[in-house]
């Protein structure tokens, strides 16, 4: 939810920690902070809004000398945005402070507790508790009084915090929320996402729960929980440096669909050796896989609505019961879960919270884990039984859109692996599946170019107030995400519905000028989601048809229609998506709405 940036080397701290925050910026945006050892004491900045204000208040940073620092920008979770509950936070003497990413759950009765002990309380954060708590418990040692503090503390965390009395070093630990430490050449640094040190370094080590971390200018150090040192493996990490940059495009979120097509063959085409599936890091034998009778697929967002494609493509390919959970009820109903089921996790970061209390749920139960993420070494990544990764690279804008694009392909790939192990589909069908897997990245790149027409179309829904999705089956789950789009990044109230449900109730929503967009892709179901163009168009609404090349027959009922190029019914999701996409970003521009960064939304939601 929130962003968090330490740095301690022998360059000044808080440019370089204003730049690091400026890549984090869509994990949170209400307002940012920075804390910096000077020499003498800890100075402190904050400010409400965006983090240029920040910038602005310290010229760049340069108003705030010192080379060890740490700096927050927030997505407002206890306490509204205000300049008060802003990070860092610390104690009484400002001799510690904190910045934090996650929620505290046990924070009233150790505020209730602290309180008891004389501690003032400035804000209404549950971080300024962390800040106190370390006060109480330090006696000069910072590793035994976070270890103290993570004893007492209930929820997820991922904490930095500078000691005044132990100049040039910085601290960090976490649970259950994002955690990098980057090894420089000029000094060393921490954060919640790789972004944020890929200017200033490709080494990094992953922060796994309950550990600790000590840094210096030269020296970086691990502990437990019990404070023993530990050993960590250090990664590289193979992103090029402008892949999180914009590269000349107005928004992130439209660089990032253009780089679809590159997403998609690149989380593909290492997969596809000698017209067969190759899913070197998954680690499933053929009998493991014959011997599942059931997946459930479990994710939040949009990586929900490819869980849903996948169901429809699961049970047709290879002929497996399939359940499509949302992670944030998946745990609280108690689900049944049977020793021959598979639990597939879905996760752009690897670290979102319902999913991974939904892995662990499975694991308890001792069922086996797949995870499907984009982040190497995210906690889903580590915990999950089986591993199949995502090679979208960095995605920054907070409404998904290549990392929506690869989560499908992962699945599609799966599904077809699944269906040959369990002797559904033979080498001829696998071949013709996978020669159309193959066109799909060429495709995508063919409706990115029509995006002219589609802008067009959108200056003309600038004003919508409503706006309704229909589709059945696959269509249905392409609608989700279409609906998903519009409302998340255009602030326009919009909604999906199964086509077939309409006279149940929707169709009395439909009034003259309503624009309605229709998904019709799945060949054997055409004329009965045409049948339901007919009746909300003759109830005055304005229909838009997104439909497969040569279904021309719903030109008649239809007001605009988009055709997608030729390909399995299996894959339409891949193609549909895109003038949704393109048609919800337009929407969104007219408005002016901001693209990147909507309103109340964070791209990473790592607390409940």
């Amino acid at each position: 939810m929130c962003g968090i940036v330490g740095y301690t080397g022998t360059g000044q701290a808080a440019p370089i920690l204003l730049d690091g925050l400026a890549k984090l910026e869509y994990r949170g945006y209400d307002s940012a902070g920075l804390a910096v050892f000077d020499g003498k004491k800890i100075t402190m900045q904050k400010a409400v809004g965006r983090l240029k204000v920040l910038s602005e208040q310290t010229h760049d940073g340069e108003m705030m000398p010192g080379t060890s620092g740490i700096a927050h920008t927030r997505w407002a979770t206890h306490g509204a945005p205000s300049r008060i509950n802003a990070h860092p936070h610390s104690n009484v003497e400002r001799s510690i402070s904190v910045v934090h990413n996650g929620i505290i759950e046990n924070y009233l009765k150790l505020r209730n507790y602290l309180a008891a002990k004389g501690y003032v309380f400035e804000s209404e954060t549950d971080t300024e508790v962390v800040a106190h708590l370390l006060d109480y418990y330090y006696n000069g040692d910072p590793i035994e009084a976070m270890t103290k503090v993570m004893h007492r503390v209930e929820g997820s965390y991922a904490l930095g915090i500078l000691f005044l009395d132990h100049p040039g070093e910085i601290y960090a630990v976490r649970k259950d929320s994002p955690l990098i430490v980057g090894k420089g050449k000029d000094g060393n640094l921490i954060a919640s996402d790789v972004p944020a040190v890929l200017k200033y370094t490709r080494q990094v080590y992953f922060i796994q729960n309950e550990e600790l971390t000590r840094l210096t200018e030269k020296d970086i150090c691990f502990y437990n929980v019990e404070g023993e040192t530990i050993n960590k493996e250090l990664s590289t990490i193979e992103w090029d440096v402008d892949a999180a940059e914009k590269g000349g495009y107005e928004h992130f979120m439209l660089k990032e669909m253009h780089e679809q097509p590159k997403t998609v063959r690149d989380t593909l085409m290492p997969r596809i050796r000698d017209n067969d599936v190759y899913i070197e890091e998954l680690g499933m034998s053929d009998d493991e896989i014959r011997a599942i009778h059931r997946i459930h697929i479990v994710a939040c967002g949009s990586a929900s609505h490819t869980g849903m494609t996948a169901k429809y493509v699961f049970e047709e390919m290879a002929r497996i019961p399939v359940v499509a959970d949302l992670a944030s009820e998946f745990r609280y109903r108690d689900p049944i879960l049977e020793k021959n089921d598979l639990v597939i996790i879905i996760s752009q970061s690897g670290e979102t919270a319902d999913s991974l209390a939904a892995l662990r749920e499975a694991k308890k139960k001792g069922v086996m884990t797949l995870g499907i993420v984009n982040v190497v070494g995210s906690s889903i990544a580590r915990e999950a039984d089986k591993i199949m990764y995502t090679w979208a690279g960095p995605e920054i804008a907070v409404a998904t859109t290549k990392a929506y694009s690869a989560q499908l392909i992962a699945q599609y790939l799966l599904a077809i692996k699944f269906a040959e192990a369990r002797n559904i589909i033979g080498k001829e069908e696998v071949a013709e599946l996978l020669k159309d897997l193959k066109k799909l990245p060429d495709q995508i790149e063919l409706l990115l170019h029509n995006k002219g027409n589609i802008q067009r179309f959108a200056n003309r829904y600038i004003a919508a107030k409503d706006v309704f999705f229909i589709g059945r089956g696959i269509d249905y789950a392409i609608s989700l995400e279409g609906s998903l789009k519009l409302k998340e990044i255009s602030y326009i109230h919009s909604e999906a519905y199964a086509a077939g449900e309409l006279k149940h109730g929707t169709i009395s929503l439909i009034e003259d000028g309503t624009l309605v967009a229709a998904v019709i892709t799945q060949e054997k179901l055409y004329k009965k989601t045409i049948s339901n163009v007919v009746e909300v168009s003759s109830r005055g609404a304005f229909v838009l048809a997104v439909t497969n090349e040569g279904n021309t027959e719903v030109e008649k009922v239809a007001d605009y229609v988009i055709y997608i190029p030729e390909t399995s019914h299996y894959f339409t999701n891949s193609l549909a998506i895109i003038p949704l996409q393109l048609f919800s970003y337009y929407v969104s521009v007219g408005k002016g709405c901001d693209v990147d960064k909507p309103r109340n939304l964070a791209k990473s939601v790592t607390v409940e």
